[in-house]
């Protein structure tokens, strides 16, 4: 008896994913559960089990391929194959089927994907990327050889400009692993002269900073920029362009808007902050007060922490909340769990901890999963007023936009200069009314206004 193995969803608003190394070859014995091969995704890389114990007879993806969910991958079976043990299959386009426009597009049917030069230390970071598609084929030096590549192994040979023709593979069939780049960035920095200094410095949340002043732009060439640029979408910008459109077209969503006055909250925070960064070595933003803000509200009104099912309403009592990271080339949303049973510490040390990983490429599928309510933060890159779109299968999203100094009418009639902040919810209508998410936002600003939080 064989078992056929998909391509499996790794997170709610992926399609497709790519296979980065398979971990056991045609022939050898798997234990159910036993780890079986690696995908990978622009949101996630993860080990997939083997869903049986067996013999695996036939690989069907070879390394670097990219398919669509429950595209059949690899073939297991009870007994070992019979005859000669065949290699994996070279990498070519499938054909078409009903389950996807493209249920398996194979790197070496697709045009390279264009390259956006940027210059880092004029700009302080990134601000170019490379468009690209996971294990995109590229020349490899004069004979004109494709070589696949995944897509942590482009983006990491794009960050620190390593050129992977020059790189020896050490993978399957001399493929070019993450620890071979790896290497060669280890090489590159140890034969680099140091750089110099950075002047000047740009003041953001937490921390400054360091860039050079920018350099003057060189004059375009006659003709150069004259014709439009067209952008391949990289499988994240796909992603999160299907699960928007499917957000609009199913949430009957509305919104609303309060003002908050957080001076308090800024004064008390400063009084903290030098005392937090002793103590845990980096420093504490406005974020987790908001954050315990926000439980306060989900608390006070429970159908936001809510998903429509159709005939009812699913009330969840744990407080799972989805926290929007913006990355180079995308957006994703890992989950801060058990928000009720975390200190102001504590959800600091846990929002740290997925930024990190999600800026690393380093989160797993259970970071993705799970959020029963969603909390945006674009307040840290200078945005006032924004209105989110509520994700598919939550009932709300709520922003913490920029503390902004501004004079304002006092209660005494007096007019005083005051630390304001907009927070704007958008819910689904079909949850719960505008009375009800207005009770959520008092309740916010209301904690903000008035509560002090024990950091401990």
């Amino acid at each position: 008896m064989a078992t056929v193995v998909k391509m499996p969803q790794l997170g709610e608003s992926v399609a497709e994913g790519t296979i980065g190394r398979w971990l056991k070859q045609v022939g050898d014995r798997v234990a159910r559960d036993e780890p079986l091969v690696e995908i990978q995704t622009d949101k996630v890389n993860a080990e997939v089990p083997s869903p049986i114990g067996g013999f695996l007879q036939q690989i069907l993806l070879p390394e670097g391929t990219t398919a669509a969910v429950k595209t059949d991958m690899a073939v297991i079976g009870d007994e070992p194959p019979s005859g000669d043990v065949a290699p994996p299959p070279e990498a070519q386009p499938a054909a078409q089927g009903p389950e996807s426009s493209a249920t398996l597009r194979s790197a070496a049917a697709r045009p390279p994907a264009p390259t956006f030069s940027y210059d880092k230390e004029a700009a302080g970071g990134v601000v170019g990327h490379r468009g690209e598609e996971p294990a995109a084929a590229q020349p490899d030096g004069a004979a004109g050889v494709k070589r696949f590549y995944t897509p942590v192994v482009l983006r990491m040979a794009e960050e620190h400009g390593i050129d992977l023709a020059k790189v020896q593979g050490t993978g399957t069939m001399g493929r070019v692993t993450r620890k071979d780049v790896e290497r060669a960035i280890a090489v590159g920095a140890a034969a680099a002269p140091p750089s110099p200094p950075a002047r000047g410095f740009i003041k953001s949340e937490g921390a400054a900073a360091a860039i050079a002043p920018p350099s003057p732009p060189a004059p375009l060439a006659e003709g150069e920029g004259s014709a439009d640029e067209e952008r391949a979408l990289t499988p994240m910008r796909r992603a999160i362009a299907d699960h928007m459109s499917r957000a609009r077209t199913e949430i009957p969503d509305a919104w609303s808007l309060v003002e908050v006055d957080v001076s308090r909250l800024v004064r008390y925070r400063a009084s903290v902050l030098q005392d937090f960064l002793n103590r845990e070595g980096f420093e504490l933003t406005y974020l987790p007060f908001f954050v315990k803000a926000v439980l306060a509200g989900l608390r006070a009104v429970p159908e936001l922490n809510a998903t429509w099912a159709g005939d009812h309403i699913t009330v969840h009592r744990q407080y799972h909340l989805g926290i929007a990271v913006s990355l180079q080339n995308g957006l994703i949303v890992p989950v801060l769990r058990d928000v009720d049973r975390l200190s102001i510490a504590g959800v600091a040390r846990a929002l740290r901890g997925l930024v990190q990983k999600a800026r690393g490429g380093k989160l797993t599928l259970d970071d993705l999963q799970g959020a029963t309510f969603s909390v945006n933060n674009p307040g840290s890159l200078g945005s006032i007023m924004s209105q989110p779109i509520v994700p598919v299968g939550q009932a709300g999203i709520v922003t913490m936009e920029a503390i902004v100094k501004r004079p304002v009418v006092t209660a005494d009639d007096a007019i005083a200069v005051r630390s304001m902040m907009h927070s704007c919810l958008s819910f689904d209508h079909r949850v719960l009314d505008g009375a009800q998410a207005l009770q959520f936002l008092r309740t916010i600003r209301e904690q903000l206004e008035t509560v002090e939080y024990p950091i401990y």
